[in-house]
Protein backbone atom coordinates (compact mmCIF):
# COMPACT_ATOMS: atom_id res chain seq x y z
CA UNK A 1 0.00 0.00 0.00
CA UNK A 2 1.51 3.32 -1.17
CA UNK A 3 1.50 6.25 1.29
CA UNK A 4 1.79 10.15 -0.34
CA UNK A 5 4.13 12.52 1.11
CA UNK A 6 1.31 14.53 2.79
CA UNK A 7 0.34 11.25 4.63
CA UNK A 8 3.46 11.30 6.67
CA UNK A 9 3.65 14.71 7.08
CA UNK A 10 -0.19 14.38 9.00
CA UNK A 11 1.32 11.36 10.63
CA UNK A 12 5.40 11.38 11.14
CA UNK A 13 5.34 8.56 13.95
CA UNK A 14 4.34 6.40 10.40
CA UNK A 15 7.20 8.34 8.59
CA UNK A 16 9.49 7.18 11.41
CA UNK A 17 8.63 3.85 11.87
CA UNK A 18 8.90 3.19 8.03
CA UNK A 19 12.46 4.11 8.09
CA UNK A 20 13.09 2.46 11.43
CA UNK A 21 11.84 -0.66 10.69
CA UNK A 22 14.54 -1.15 7.66
CA UNK A 23 17.39 -1.39 10.20
CA UNK A 24 18.05 -4.61 12.21
CA UNK A 25 17.62 -3.41 15.49
CA UNK A 26 13.94 -2.18 14.68
CA UNK A 27 12.91 -4.84 12.35
CA UNK A 28 10.16 -5.90 14.71
CA UNK A 29 8.24 -3.00 13.97
CA UNK A 30 8.02 -4.47 10.17
CA UNK A 31 8.04 -8.20 10.97
CA UNK A 32 4.82 -7.64 13.51
CA UNK A 33 2.20 -6.29 11.45
CA UNK A 34 0.36 -9.51 11.66
CA UNK A 35 0.41 -9.50 15.03
CA UNK A 36 -2.84 -9.19 16.76
CA UNK A 37 -1.11 -6.61 18.84
CA UNK A 38 0.69 -4.51 16.70
CA UNK A 39 3.54 -2.09 17.86
CA UNK A 40 4.47 1.24 16.63
CA UNK A 41 7.77 3.33 17.14
CA UNK A 42 5.54 6.28 19.38
CA UNK A 43 4.48 2.63 21.85
CA UNK A 44 8.28 1.55 21.83
CA UNK A 45 9.93 4.99 22.05
CA UNK A 46 7.94 5.74 25.40
CA UNK A 47 8.22 2.51 27.46
CA UNK A 48 12.13 1.96 26.32
CA UNK A 49 13.09 5.43 26.06
CA UNK A 50 11.33 8.01 27.66
CA UNK A 51 9.96 4.85 30.43
CA UNK A 52 6.72 6.20 30.64
CA UNK A 53 4.74 3.75 33.31
CA UNK A 54 8.25 2.42 34.28
CA UNK A 55 8.37 -0.30 32.74
CA UNK A 56 11.16 -0.19 30.52
CA UNK A 57 13.02 -3.19 32.01
CA UNK A 58 10.06 -5.48 30.38
CA UNK A 59 11.42 -7.26 26.95
CA UNK A 60 7.70 -7.19 25.53
CA UNK A 61 5.55 -3.82 24.91
CA UNK A 62 3.97 -2.84 28.16
CA UNK A 63 1.46 0.30 28.23
CA UNK A 64 2.08 3.12 30.36
CA UNK A 65 -0.85 2.82 32.67
CA UNK A 66 -0.18 -1.09 33.19
CA UNK A 67 2.17 -2.65 36.17
CA UNK A 68 4.89 -5.12 35.25
CA UNK A 69 7.36 -6.35 38.21
CA UNK A 70 9.82 -8.66 38.52
CA UNK A 71 10.14 -8.97 34.56
CA UNK A 72 13.14 -11.15 34.60
CA UNK A 73 11.52 -13.76 35.88
CA UNK A 74 8.31 -13.64 33.44
CA UNK A 75 8.99 -15.71 30.38
CA UNK A 76 6.37 -14.64 27.28
CA UNK A 77 5.73 -16.27 24.29
CA UNK A 78 5.66 -15.59 20.70
CA UNK A 79 2.63 -12.52 20.00
CA UNK A 80 1.67 -12.68 23.97
CA UNK A 81 1.98 -9.14 26.00
CA UNK A 82 0.97 -9.21 29.39
CA UNK A 83 0.31 -5.44 30.05
CA UNK A 84 0.22 -4.18 26.35
CA UNK A 85 -4.23 -3.74 27.34
CA UNK A 86 -4.47 -0.59 29.90
CA UNK A 87 -4.82 -0.91 33.95
CA UNK A 88 -2.88 -4.78 34.04
CA UNK A 89 -1.04 -5.51 37.35
CA UNK A 90 1.49 -8.44 36.09
CA UNK A 91 3.59 -9.72 39.60
CA UNK A 92 6.38 -12.18 38.62
CA UNK A 93 7.98 -12.59 41.96
CA UNK A 94 7.38 -16.59 41.77
CA UNK A 95 7.80 -16.50 38.20
CA UNK A 96 5.17 -16.52 35.04
CA UNK A 97 5.12 -18.02 32.01
CA UNK A 98 2.87 -16.99 29.50
CA UNK A 99 2.62 -19.31 25.83
CA UNK A 100 2.51 -18.04 22.34
CA UNK A 101 -0.62 -16.55 21.34
CA UNK A 102 -2.31 -16.52 24.51
CA UNK A 103 -4.29 -12.74 24.83
CA UNK A 104 -4.39 -10.93 28.03
CA UNK A 105 -6.92 -8.27 28.15
CA UNK A 106 -7.08 -4.74 29.81
CA UNK A 107 -7.07 -4.75 33.93
CA UNK A 108 -6.18 -8.04 34.24
CA UNK A 109 -4.11 -9.37 37.09
CA UNK A 110 -1.83 -11.95 37.51
CA UNK A 111 0.42 -12.56 40.45
CA UNK A 112 2.64 -15.16 41.52
CA UNK A 113 3.00 -14.03 45.12
CA UNK A 114 1.05 -13.59 47.98
CA UNK A 115 1.01 -12.64 51.86
CA UNK A 116 1.26 -16.02 53.53
CA UNK A 117 -1.67 -16.09 56.26
CA UNK A 118 0.06 -15.55 59.76
CA UNK A 119 2.47 -13.34 58.52
CA UNK A 120 2.03 -10.38 56.22
CA UNK A 121 5.57 -10.11 56.54
CA UNK A 122 6.28 -13.04 54.33
CA UNK A 123 5.85 -13.80 50.86
CA UNK A 124 4.86 -17.28 49.53
CA UNK A 125 5.81 -17.86 45.65
CA UNK A 126 4.08 -19.77 43.69
CA UNK A 127 4.58 -20.01 40.01
CA UNK A 128 1.65 -19.29 37.50
CA UNK A 129 1.65 -21.47 34.02
CA UNK A 130 -0.27 -19.89 31.56
CA UNK A 131 -0.43 -22.15 28.14
CA UNK A 132 -0.40 -21.10 24.67
CA UNK A 133 -3.70 -19.95 22.22
CA UNK A 134 -5.40 -18.28 25.60
CA UNK A 135 -7.64 -15.75 26.44
CA UNK A 136 -8.02 -13.85 29.56
CA UNK A 137 -11.00 -11.01 29.80
CA UNK A 138 -11.34 -7.87 31.10
CA UNK A 139 -10.43 -7.99 34.65
CA UNK A 140 -9.85 -11.06 35.62
CA UNK A 141 -7.29 -12.26 38.15
CA UNK A 142 -5.51 -15.30 37.93
CA UNK A 143 -3.72 -16.10 41.54
CA UNK A 144 -0.39 -17.63 42.38
CA UNK A 145 0.55 -21.23 41.82
CA UNK A 146 -2.17 -21.64 38.87
CA UNK A 147 -2.05 -23.82 35.97
CA UNK A 148 -3.84 -22.91 32.93
CA UNK A 149 -3.71 -25.69 29.50
CA UNK A 150 -3.92 -24.69 25.98
CA UNK A 151 -6.96 -22.97 24.74
CA UNK A 152 -8.44 -21.83 28.55
CA UNK A 153 -10.78 -18.85 27.70
CA UNK A 154 -11.06 -16.77 31.21
CA UNK A 155 -14.12 -14.68 31.53
CA UNK A 156 -14.43 -11.31 32.15
CA UNK A 157 -14.01 -10.24 36.24
CA UNK A 158 -13.54 -13.82 36.69
CA UNK A 159 -10.96 -15.15 40.22
CA UNK A 160 -9.00 -17.76 39.24
CA UNK A 161 -7.65 -19.80 42.35
CA UNK A 162 -7.15 -22.77 41.09
CA UNK A 163 -5.78 -24.70 38.07
CA UNK A 164 -7.57 -25.97 35.22
CA UNK A 165 -4.38 -28.04 33.79
CA UNK A 166 -6.34 -29.93 30.55
CA UNK A 167 -7.54 -26.69 28.91
CA UNK A 168 -9.95 -26.21 26.01
CA UNK A 169 -12.74 -24.57 28.33
CA UNK A 170 -13.74 -21.60 28.80
CA UNK A 171 -13.84 -20.84 32.66
CA UNK A 172 -15.57 -18.18 34.73
CA UNK A 173 -16.99 -16.55 38.07
CA UNK A 174 -15.94 -15.93 41.55
CA UNK A 175 -13.82 -18.44 42.19
CA UNK A 176 -13.40 -19.48 38.74
CA UNK A 177 -14.83 -23.15 37.60
CA UNK A 178 -15.83 -24.35 34.15
CA UNK A 179 -18.45 -23.17 32.32
CA UNK A 180 -18.30 -24.64 28.64
CA UNK A 181 -15.47 -27.19 27.75
CA UNK A 182 -14.40 -26.60 23.80
CA UNK A 183 -14.07 -29.40 21.23
CA UNK A 184 -10.64 -29.75 21.14
CA UNK A 185 -10.80 -30.62 17.34
CA UNK A 186 -11.97 -27.35 16.84
CA UNK A 187 -9.66 -25.35 17.97
CA UNK A 188 -7.28 -23.78 15.28
CA UNK A 189 -3.50 -23.46 16.22
CA UNK A 190 -1.67 -20.87 13.69
CA UNK A 191 1.70 -19.14 13.56
CA UNK A 192 2.88 -15.98 12.49
CA UNK A 193 4.73 -15.64 9.57
CA UNK A 194 7.94 -13.97 11.80
CA UNK A 195 8.52 -15.01 15.35
CA UNK A 196 9.06 -13.05 17.79
CA UNK A 197 9.25 -12.81 21.76
CA UNK A 198 8.28 -9.45 22.65
CA UNK A 199 10.67 -7.32 21.37
CA UNK A 200 12.98 -10.22 20.74
CA UNK A 201 13.44 -12.40 17.89
CA UNK A 202 12.62 -15.86 18.53
CA UNK A 203 15.46 -17.13 17.17
CA UNK A 204 17.41 -15.44 19.36
CA UNK A 205 15.49 -15.18 22.13
CA UNK A 206 17.04 -18.37 24.22
CA UNK A 207 20.17 -16.58 23.94
CA UNK A 208 18.52 -13.67 25.80
CA UNK A 209 16.96 -15.73 28.17
CA UNK A 210 20.16 -17.41 29.20
CA UNK A 211 21.26 -14.05 29.80
CA UNK A 212 19.25 -11.93 31.71
CA UNK A 213 16.13 -13.98 33.13
CA UNK A 214 15.98 -16.21 35.64
CA UNK A 215 12.92 -18.40 34.55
Amino acid sequence: MAFSPLYFIKNPFRLVTSLLSRLPHFRFLRDTHDYQNKVNFSFWFNQKILNIGNNKSAYWPVHYTSQVYDAHNILVGVDAYPGIMKGCYIQGKGGIVIGDYTQVAPNVIIVSSNHDLYDNRKALEKKVAIGKYCWIGAGAKIMPGVILGDWTIVGAGSVVTKSFEDGHCIIGGVPAKIIKTLDSEKCIPFSNEKLYNGYISNNKFEQYRKKHLTI
